[in-house]
């Protein structure tokens, strides 16, 4: 069974521009995520997905090996896609390019929750953290998921779900951007119009949700931290420094 994993990265963001080329102690964000990444040897393969020649070119610069797809890709899932009509794979995992801090273990834990048999039914699966912060809770940025048997997803928003109106003793979930799919889910998901909830809430994922696709869960321990700002991009660069991975003197 061959496994591609795949690392998406576009230049445009709206908080932070250029953010997968973001110094962090003397070497830009994306090379720090493919080193974690690179770890995980369950992997057959690796590739950068990005939009940008100056991200290719960085790329190159260290031997990362890089596909370019299109500037007008909606979103990260369409950009996996476009990786599937280049490189056959039975399954790709989606690995979030604005991670430098991803643990490879956390990769290999939903790498693990893959299913041996192959099918032509669509599969999604990925990876969910609790969440202790209230802070953390409220962030609309943050997805949380409410989960049914089996660990599967039965919605996600970006307000705190389910209500606690019952019982206190619960904690909130969130999805990580370690994401695994098959060839038929991909192809599903470019194939289907966006939904009423997919629209509403913002969120990819409620696309299969709407349409019967299951997406399946895993739980992990992460302290993983996305680079959205540049507050984040300095939390991940003291991390960084403080656990003496300094390439030079920039941090």
């Amino acid at each position: 069974m061959k496994i591609v994993g795949v690392i998406p990265a576009r230049y445009q963001s709206s908080r932070l521009p250029g953010k997968p080329l973001a110094d962090i102690c003397g070497k830009p964000m994306i090379w720090w995520v493919y080193q974690q990444v690179s770890q995980v040897k369950e992997f057959d393969e690796i590739y950068v997905a990005t939009d940008d020649e100056r991200i290719k070119s960085v790329c190159e610069s260290y031997s990362m090996p890089v596909l370019m797809t299109s500037s007008k890709t909606p979103n990260h899932i369409h950009r996996i896609w476009e990786v599937t009509e280049i490189i056959e794979s039975n399954y790709y995992v989606s690995v979030n390019g604005d991670e430098p801090l991803i643990n490879p273990d956390n990769i290999r834990q939903a790498i693990m929750a893959i299913p041996n048999e192959l099918s032509n039914e669509p599969y999604f699966g990925s990876v969910y953290r609790e969440l202790s912060d209230p802070a953390e809770t409220m962030d609309l940025a943050n997805v949380k998921i409410v989960l049914g048997n089996e660990n599967r997803c039965l919605y996600q928003s970006r307000y705190p779900i389910p209500s606690t109106k019952g019982s206190l003793n619960f904690k909130y979930k969130k999805a990580i951007g370690i994401e695994c799919f098959n060839k038929q889910a991909l192809d599903f998901f470019v194939s289907t119009p966006m939904g009423i909830l997919e629209k509403i809430e913002d969120i990819d994922h409620l696309r299969f949700l709407e349409n019967g696709i299951p997406i399946y869960y895993t739980k992990i321990e992460s302290e993983s931290l996305s680079v959205d700002t540049k507050n984040d991009l300095e939390k991940v660069r003291s991390i960084i420094q403080s656990r003496g991975k300094v390439i030079d003197e920039k941090c």
